[in-house]
């Protein structure tokens, strides 16, 4: 399918007030691209608009508060966009929130909650995002899911089960586009650790601050991997070489990282500071603060990874037969 250059684009980012999320509005505002701003802290939205409007000009952006776990509000995030805009070329679901903690520490509303925002968030986002591509002619969605959609970290488990729904849930809405023939393409990015608000912004049941497993990358390296996914969208895009040696160890052996991860040194101990945990997170309620990007990691953040370019970029050959099989659905035009 083809795309829309990024300069006429529409794309809307969910979860766009910190993190990956910020980081890939300021990126697609940055190439030209129109951007619909959603997440739940209004106070962060307002500092993003303001800083696109400084960098590239004004009536380039919009905020529109939203929470996606809501379809009601997922819906009136689409219709907003549209208003404004008149369309939407590239539809960006990002919104998480995350509980670390032993499963039997981890309260049921907890597990409700991680996935409602993290998996029914992105089914309600997606359902409101595909009537408008299909009002566009077409576009790209784009689904943020996580290396622990591959393989899941301990103390860890609603997030990394969310993650996993995820990348099924995509899975399966891009084989149906494909049998309709309809001009949508869906994508996933799996990250890796980034150095975001995220840990900071996680509720704590395992004795101190979460703390991402290096290597830690930083999060215009998975913006940018979005930002291309608008323009070359491909079935899934590992981001950093961490992401790509994690998809192949699942595959040849499984059993073997469970043992690894089952050492406390290598799967424990790595995954929390000795400082205490946040006060306050945004499992419940979105963050008061302005938004950053940035989470402030200590250690050696980063900044490239060449593996991501060099296999973000191209289709692989096997995905262009379902291509294929969708312009064969499409039909002559």
């Amino acid at each position: 399918m083809r795309t829309r250059p990024l300069d006429e684009q529409v794309v809307v980012v969910v979860g766009a007030s910190s993190g990956i999320g910020r980081a890939a509005a300021l990126a697609f505002a940055r190439r030209g691209a129109r951007v619909v701003c959603a997440a739940r802290g209004a106070a962060a939205l307002h500092t993003l608009i303001g800083q696109i409007a400084d960098e590239v000009g004004t009536r380039r952006a919009l905020a529109v508060p939203t929470d996606i776990a809501n379809p009601q509000a997922a819906h009136a995030l689409a219709a907003s966009a549209e208003r404004a805009f008149e369309r939407v070329d590239t539809w960006v679901n990002a919104a998480a929130v995350s509980v670390w903690g032993r499963v039997e520490d981890v309260t049921d509303a907890e597990f409700e909650q991680v996935l409602r925002i993290n998996v029914l968030g992105q089914i309600y986002g997606a359902k409101a995002a595909l009537p408008a591509l299909r009002r566009a002619g077409g576009g790209v969605l784009i689904g943020i899911s996580s290396v622990e959609g591959i393989r899941a970290m301990p103390l860890h488990s609603g997030y990394a089960a969310s993650k996993w729904a995820v990348r099924g849930f995509y899975d399966s809405l891009r084989v149906e586009l494909a049998q309709e023939g309809t001009p949508i393409a869906v994508t996933t990015v799996l990250p890796p650790s980034i150095d975001t608000p995220f840990f900071a912004h996680a509720r704590s049941r395992i004795g101190g601050r979460p703390t991402p497993p290096p290597p830690v990358y930083a999060p215009e390296v998975a913006a940018d991997a979005i930002v291309r996914a608008a323009v070359r969208p491909s079935r899934e895009v590992l981001v950093g070489g961490v992401a790509l040696a994690a998809s192949l160890s699942a595959r040849l052996s499984p059993a073997l990282n469970d043992a690894l991860l089952s050492l406390r040194r290598t799967g424990v101990e790595t995954l929390h500071e000795d400082r205490p945990a946040e006060p306050s997170d945004i499992v419940d309620q979105p963050d008061p603060d302005s938004g950053r990007i940035d989470g402030g990691y200590p250690g050696r953040v980063l900044h490239r990874s060449p593996l991501t370019l060099l296999l973000g970029v191209p289709r692989r050959p096997v995905e262009l037969l379902t291509a294929a099989v969708s312009r064969l659905h499409r039909g002559p035009h």
